[in-house]
């Protein structure tokens, strides 16, 4: 069983210094940078085979590799190999007991499940961040990219070998092997994490069957509320933008809500710039009352994801409104404001709940951000085990030790 197989494996990486899991990490980068022909070989296969039987051309973007695709991947397992070691941080511990010193320090989770449609590169960053962090991996791809996840798995596979490390901490099942999503989820005796990433029918349909903790992610359905304070330019900005990550922008302003008394003409110069820019503009019945050249957002399209270059606008009476109506509908990940009143920005930034808010700031999203001193595989969107960008720290735990010193 590939779960139990891959939690022995997690026992011994766990206990492994950091800089042999940093070694493994930039093998991982070297394997794929040798195996570049192979995977995209295999990616034109998977390619094929996908148009033939007509798969939407989203998944087809998702699912095409390309040289600049793969080798951001290598170079974000170069950046995670160089980081500093994530585990065993010594942190303050809340309580103290009497006569003994308490702290606590990060841990590996043990064993993560990684469900993915098509984005073949992708399992490759998560398996990049799960070793840095001393976890196994189970990769569960779709159909689709069949080819694409088996010649990456086999470069990483390979790359732990190189360096000593089990095999079976990177794991890749298929439906081949006859082990569905919902067989992988229920294994809770071995798994400790399972992160879905695709559309949201997908992370629906882990978050349904899962005995085991999920960390959901989300796409799309980000919201912008565009206040009589804020400037056309900086909402023009600001949408385009956000758009701008490939091949998922996950963090993509798909809905625009507009105060009442802002004036129609600012409006149209912003849809005609977008429309130059290959943008889809709709609009609520309102605003296509008054503008017949919108086409209509039906009710279902406010509280779910477009994941197209298409943006959605809305009429709103106040700051108050907006806040309600994306805390009704957006999907909670990254929502923005453009004002320029400060007293505006804190009450949106507090009212607003979502995992984080963009105050006259792009919500654009990059798994390899230029500053910082993390890498980042999506955006979390719940409440529960981790909120927000999922980094290295999001799939470790913590534990608290306590060192007495003898009395009895």
């Amino acid at each position: 069983m590939s779960a139990r197989r891959a939690h022995s494996a997690s026992l011994k990486l766990g206990t492994t210094k950091g800089v042999d899991r940093s070694r493994a990490v930039l093998s991982m980068a070297q394997s794929l940078t040798r195996s570049f022909d192979d995977i995209l070989e295999a990616n034109t296969l998977d390619l094929e085979a996908s148009r033939e039987m007509a798969l939407p051309d989203l998944m087809l973007e998702w699912l095409k590799l390309t040289p600049k695709r793969l080798e951001m991947t290598v170079a974000i397992l170069q950046r995670l190999g160089e980081l500093s070691d994530p585990l065993r941080r010594v942190r303050h511990a809340d309580y103290q007991l009497e006569d003994s010193q308490t702290y606590s320090q990060l841990m590996p989770l043990g064993v993560i499940a990684f469900i993915y449609e098509a984005f073949p590169e992708l399992g490759a960053i998560a398996a990049g961040l799960c070793i840095k962090t001393g976890n196994s991996i189970i990769l569960r791809g779709g159909t689709e990219a069949i080819h694409s996840n088996s010649a990456i798995a086999i470069a990483l596979t390979n790359a732990l070998s190189d360096v000593g490390l089990p095999e079976d901490c990177i794991q890749l099942i298929t439906e081949e092997h006859g082990t569905s999503i919902r067989d992988l989820v229920i294994q809770d005796q071995c798994l400790n994490l399972v992160i879905p990433y695709g559309r949201s029918s997908l992370i629906q349909q882990v978050v349904r069957h899962s005995t085991s903790p999920v960390l959901k992610s989300a796409m799309g359905n980000c919201y912008l509320y565009w206040s009589l304070n804020g400037s056309l330019e900086m909402v023009r900005w600001m949408i385009v933008d956000s758009h701008q990550s490939e091949p998922d922008p996950v963090n993509a302003i798909e809905k625009v809500l507009i105060h009442r008394q802002a004036l129609p003409s600012s409006f149209v110069t912003l849809w005609n710039s977008l429309k130059e820019k290959g943008f889809e503009i709709k609009g609520d019945a309102e605003l296509v009352d008054a503008f017949p050249q919108l086409q209509l957002a039906k009710d279902t399209e406010w509280g779910s994801a477009y994941l197209t270059k298409t943006v959605a606008f809305k009429l709103v009476d106040s700051l108050e409104a907006a806040i309600a109506w994306i805390n009704q509908y957006s999907s909670g990940h990254a929502d923005c404001i453009a004002t320029e009143s400060y007293q505006e920005s804190r009450q949106f930034a507090l009212g607003v709940n979502s995992a984080s808010s963009y105050i006259n700031a792009s919500p654009r999203f990059s798994r390899n951000p230029s500053r910082g001193d993390s890498v980042f595989l999506g955006m979390s969107n719940q409440k529960g085990h981790r909120r927000g960008l999922i980094s290295l720290e999001s799939l470790t735990t913590t534990k608290h030790i306590v060192l007495g010193n003898g009395r009895f």
